[in-house]
């Protein structure tokens, strides 16, 4: 943000919650870990593909490999760990498993519950802040397409969408509304901003939503709260959306001012990299900023982009920033028995 400077060191940083799950997720926590240390991830367990899929058949666990990501963004230990935490057999039958995975498995084997197993994980890796599942229970997602075809199973929806040329009407979880952890409920009432990270619309934002208790909190949060939007449509997903799109579909799912924020990328794609997502029946996301505010939601576009091997990302270090320097430059010092919306920023 123009005509300001952030200079409060991590200790003093302002209280977020991140809600999503994939990549996105962790590249959010990424950037952020390098502004405050008052972190909450709340990630979806709602993936059965995968290596997580196969051990969560398996051993009945909940799926690892969104929460891996998400304490391998945030730790803090050796580089030895971090290799072992990220490496991925490459033979017999573990090949495509990740040592993570297998050692977060572990784990929820002598642990009470898995929210303790990814706790014990994240002292090991002694992480900033905190990452939770947003759910305890073994829940499956189900879609409901506009031609009336339903799907069960995260991995299968966009095989099927694809296969059917209908778009995604209705996600709900089996069993339906499953209780949320209470410490995911905690650290939303404490939070000064709530994020909907970027990410699977349907496979991996969404499903926090509808688990039992996460709306009504954010609901009742005092907190600024905005969508960080994907920069590129998701074939099986999102195929000729435009970002209004992507905001009735989280609206549908929870209620209408959900947030009224939005964050989008301003960055323009590489002719060629644009080719190659064209192929893959991708595109660049079309902000139509008009019917986005007609939904009371405020666009802010800003240069967020990144392109590594190919594939467009965001920067962790450009979205953590902003994200920040917008929280200081819209939150309210509250003078009296509370002082936590502070606006925390230094006139330049």
């Amino acid at each position: 943000m123009e005509g300001y400077l952030y200079q409060v060191p991590p200790e003093r940083g302002p209280h977020i919650v991140a809600i999503g799950g994939g990549t996105g997720l962790s590249t959010l926590l990424r950037g952020l870990k390098l502004y405050t240390k008052h972190i909450t991830a709340i990630v979806t367990v709602a993936d059965d593909g995968g290596g997580s899929g196969m051990l969560r058949h398996d051993l009945g666990m909940l799926p690892p490999g969104d929460i891996r990501n998400c304490l391998e963004a945030l730790a803090n230990c050796e580089p030895m760990m971090s290799q072992l935490m990220e490496y991925r057999f490459t033979e017999g039958t573990l090949a495509g498993q990740s040592f993570g995975n297998l050692f977060l498995a572990a784990l929820d084997g002598i642990m009470p519950s898995f929210d303790a197993a990814v706790e014990s994980l994240s002292e090991v890796l002694a992480i900033t802040g905190r990452v939770l599942p947003v759910t305890n229970e073994n829940i499956e997602l189900e879609a409901t397409l506009e031609d009336g075809t339903v799907v069960t199973g995260e991995s299968h929806i966009a095989r099927v969408k694809r296969l059917q040329g209908s778009r995604i009407s209705r996600i709900r979880l089996l069993p339906e509304r499953p209780r949320a952890l209470p410490a995911a409920l905690a650290a939303i009432e404490k939070a000064d901003m709530i994020a909907l990270a970027p990410g699977s619309l349907y496979t991996s934002i969404i499903p926090n939503l509808l688990v039992g208790g996460i709306v009504d909190a954010i609901r009742r949060s005092h907190a600024l709260k905005l969508y960080i939007c994907n920069m590129m449509t998701q074939p099986g997903e999102t195929e000729g959306y435009a970002v209004s799109d992507h905001i009735r579909a989280l609206f549908k799912h929870s209620f209408q001012e959900l947030f009224h924020i939005c964050l989008v990328n301003s960055t323009p794609i590489p002719p060629l990299v644009a080719r190659r997502y064209a192929e893959q029946g991708a595109e660049m996301l079309r902000c139509d900023t008009a019917a986005c505010e007609a939904l009371g939601v405020e666009i802010i576009r800003r240069p967020l982009a990144a392109v590594e091997n190919g594939a467009v990302r965001h920067n962790p270090g450009y979205l953590a920033r902003e994200l920040i320097e917008l929280h200081a430059s819209r939150s309210i010092r509250v003078v009296g028995e509370s002082v936590r919306h502070s606006t925390n920023r230094v006139e330049v």
